[in-house]
C-alpha cells in the first residue's frame, strides 16, 4: 500500500513539474510558448494549456501573450466537452475585449463561432447554439470581409443557416403530414423568406406547392404552380423533380 501511495506521489510530482520553466532559462515566455506549441501539435490539450496559461497569467508584457490566449481557447475546443466549449467561448470573448485591434482578432472571432458550432444540435432539437453561430459569423463577415478565414466562415455560416432552416422545414413537414395545411404553408413560406438560399429548398418548394394545391381547390392550383416551376428551374437534381413535372403538366392541361 505504501508503495502505491509513493508511486502516486511521484507521478503527481512529475505532472506538476512538467510545465515548469527550468532554472536559468533566459527567455521563459519563449520556452513556455515553444513547449505549448509542441504539445498542441500532438493534441495534448491539457499539457498545452498548462504552458500557455502560464504565459497568460504570469507574463503580461510578453509578445507571446495574445497568441497564448488564443491557444488556450483552442485547447478547450480540442477537448470538445460541454464544459470545455463554454470555457473556449469565454477565452475568445476575452481576447476580443482585451485585444480588439490585434492582427489575429479575426481568428478569435472565427474560433468563437466554431466553439458554438461544436455545440449545435440536430435540427429536431433546440437551435440556440445554431443561432449563436450565425450571429458570431455574421459579425465576422461584417468586420473581417478580407480575412483569409472568410471562405471557412462563409461555409460554416451556410451550414448553420441550413441547420436552422431544416429545423423550421421539419415543423412545416409535420403540419403537412397531419394535413394542417395553413400551418404548413406559413412555415414553408417563412423558411423561403428567412433563407432564400437554403440548400434543400427544393423540398420546401415541393411541399409548399402541394400544401397550396390541397388546401384550396379553387385558388390553390394557381398559387402552387410557380413553386413547382421554381423547383424545376433551380434544381437539376432532386428527388422531387419527377413529381413536380407531373404536377406542372396536370395544372397546365386544358380543363
Amino acid at each position: 500500500m505504501v508503495c502505491v501511495v509513493a508511486a502516486t506521489v511521484v507521478v503527481a510530482g512529475c505532472g506538476a513539474s512538467r510545465s515548469q520553466v527550468p532554472p536559468g532559462t533566459a527567455e521563459a515566455d519563449q520556452f513556455l510558448n515553444t513547449r505549448g506549441q509542441e504539445e498542441l501539435k500532438e493534441r495534448h490539450w491539457v499539457r498545452a494549456r498548462e504552458y500557455f496559461r502560464q504565459i497568460v497569467d504570469n507574463y503580461p508584457q510578453s509578445q507571446y501573450r495574445p497568441d497564448a490566449k488564443l491557444a488556450v481557447g483552442d485547447t478547450y475546443i480540442g477537448e470538445d466537452t460541454t464544459e470545455s466549449l463554454l470555457l473556449a467561448v469565454n477565452e475568445f470573448r476575452e481576447f476580443l475585449t482585451f485585444y480588439p485591434t490585434n492582427p489575429r482578432a479575426d481568428y478569435a472571432q472565427y474560433r468563437l463561432a466554431v466553439a458554438y458550432a461544436e455545440q449545435m444540435k440536430a435540427p429536431e432539437r433546440d437551435q440556440t447554439a445554431t443561432r449563436d453561430v450565425i450571429r458570431e459569423l455574421t459579425a465576422f463577415l461584417e468586420r473581417y470581409p478580407n480575412s483569409a478565414l472568410a471562405p471557412d466562415a462563409k461555409k460554416l455560416w451556410r451550414e448553420a443557416k441550413d441547420r436552422l432552416s431544416e429545423a423550421s422545414y421539419l415543423v412545416g413537414r409535420h403540419y403537412y403530414r397531419v394535413e394542417w395545411y395553413p400551418g404548413a404553408i406559413d412555415r414553408f413560406r417563412e423558411v423561403l423568406k428567412n433563407d432564400p438560399e437554403y440548400t434543400r429548398r427544393d423540398a420546401v418548394y415541393f411541399h409548399l406547392a402541394e400544401a397550396l394545391r390541397l388546401s384550396n381547390p379553387k385558388t390553390g392550383k394557381a398559387e402552387a404552380l410557380p413553386y413547382y416551376e421554381r423547383l424545376l428551374k433551380e434544381f437539376e437534381q432532386s428527388e422531387y423533380l419527377e413529381d413536380a413535372r407531373k404536377r406542372v403538366a396536370e395544372l397546365k392541361a386544358p380543363d
